[in-house]
């Protein structure tokens, strides 16, 4: 892989998740601004978490039937920042709803895609992937400090501006990929094995896949894991500001947790050998639930705050460079897009849209700590279930070589 391929195809992440490090921490204070309170704030998150309930899907059945992935990726590029235009024209909150769903509904079109095209273009060197997707951290950082600091001297008002602005970049950075690259690799990835006992055959479909037992703990955790970030993703801005931190204080801890994310993505490759995707697993799950008890009961405490804001290296960071590596074992070839999509449409979708609606409520019923304290025990369940997986696996592979 050429140093322009590299630069192209960590351009893209660098944009999108810039997108994300412009909405998770101050579109909830943007809401906030506008007079939503805090269960149709946790609602609006929800609304439009759940376009990822369906979005990825059909982008990427299409995508994988007609080996599209170049295609849709840049459709859903250049139609989001047209859709999120929209945001300008509502007047309540059923229209913002519309607007949030409008354009979410494009801009989830390009991250399954996206992942089948970096994988396909670092065929044979797969450990190669978190070097490239750290620059979707690096992305986050530079948007949410540089928002950070830019909010305290202007009104949250202008937030949409600058998330339109990260937009179009996105979408130019789209049409820098060498597309024939990938398309000449159509169903190459089918014909490789990890070695893994638990992959699920070549002439599996999707669906034989989806139903393997292995697989269906993976997904339940993922959506657990998601879950458990509700109060994080969408209060946490809230709650800082609430205790007396300021916006460029709030941007540099959303920053040092992204940063964390970076320096575990930059090693991955070599906790990947030394230990299974499933293990890392369980591990980012206990120590995700350490964290948001820490957030929760701690947050005055500004040691401990930022102890808890590096443990986002495990909460997402080794979450989900371990989840890529079970979602490329598990879904091959056809159903690779298929495969991302379903990662994404039920973990950070149904998950998302669940942890979202229900931080919502929660954060009216039983408050910050009551909140964060549930969250913590969604992720010590997720780890309970698959450290349960991998016990069931083992029994049931001592048995068949007895």
């Amino acid at each position: 892989m050429t140093g322009s391929v590299y630069w192209s195809l960590s351009s893209v992440y660098f944009f999108y998740f810039a997108v994300l490090g412009a909405t998770n921490p101050y579109w909830g204070l943007y809401l906030q601004s506008l007079g939503f309170d805090a269960e149709q704030i946790g609602a609006l998150m929800a609304v439009f978490i759940a376009t990822k309930l369906i979005a990825p899907n059909l982008w990427s059945y299409w995508a994988d039937r007609k080996d599209a992935h170049i295609p849709v990726m840049r459709l859903g590029a250049v139609l989001t920042p047209l859709c999120f235009l929209t945001v300008y024209l509502q007047q309540g909150f059923w229209s913002m709803a519309v607007a949030m769903v409008l354009y979410s509904f494009f801009w989830n079109a390009i991250l399954p895609q996206y992942e089948v095209i970096t994988l396909k273009a670092i065929k044979g060197r797969e450990e190669r992937y978190s070097q490239i997707r750290l620059w979707g951290s690096v992305g986050f950082i530079v948007a949410v400090a540089g928002l950070g600091w830019l909010l305290d001297w202007v009104e949250v008002s202008w937030l949409p501006v600058s998330i339109l602005f990260i937009m179009v970049m996105m979408a130019l950075s789209s049409w820098w990929i060498p597309a024939s690259r990938f398309w000449s690799q159509k169903g190459d990835s089918d014909k490789e094995s990890t070695g893994e006992s638990e992959r699920p055959s070549d002439e599996m479909g999707f669906w034989q896949r989806l139903r393997q037992p292995p697989v269906l703990v993976f997904l339940l955790t993922v959506i657990l894991m998601q879950i458990s970030h509700g109060p994080y993703y969408t209060f946490f801005s809230i709650y800082m500001e609430a205790i007396g931190y300021s916006r460029s204080l709030i941007g540099l801890l959303w920053s040092l947790g992204v940063m964390a994310e970076v320096v575990l993505f930059a090693i991955m490759h070599l906790l990947l050998r030394r230990f299974s995707a499933q293990t890392l697993l369980v591990i980012s799950l206990i120590l995700a639930a350490i964290r948001w008890c820490m957030i929760g009961f701690f947050a005055e405490h500004l040691v401990l705050l930022l102890v808890s804001q590096l443990l986002h290296a495990a909460s997402f960071g080794s979450f989900h460079a371990a989840s890529i590596a079970l979602v490329q074992r598990f879904f091959t070839g056809k159903t690779a897009a298929q495969g991302q999509a379903v990662y994404s449409s039920l973990g950070f979708g149904i998950g998302g849209a669940l942890g979202a609606w229900g931080s919502g409520l929660l954060w009216v019923e039983v408050g910050a700590q009551g909140s964060y304290l549930l969250a913590g025990f969604a992720a010590g369940f997720g780890a309970v279930l698959m450290l349960w997986s991998l016990w069931r696996q083992r029994v049931y592979w001592a048995a068949a070589l007895s």
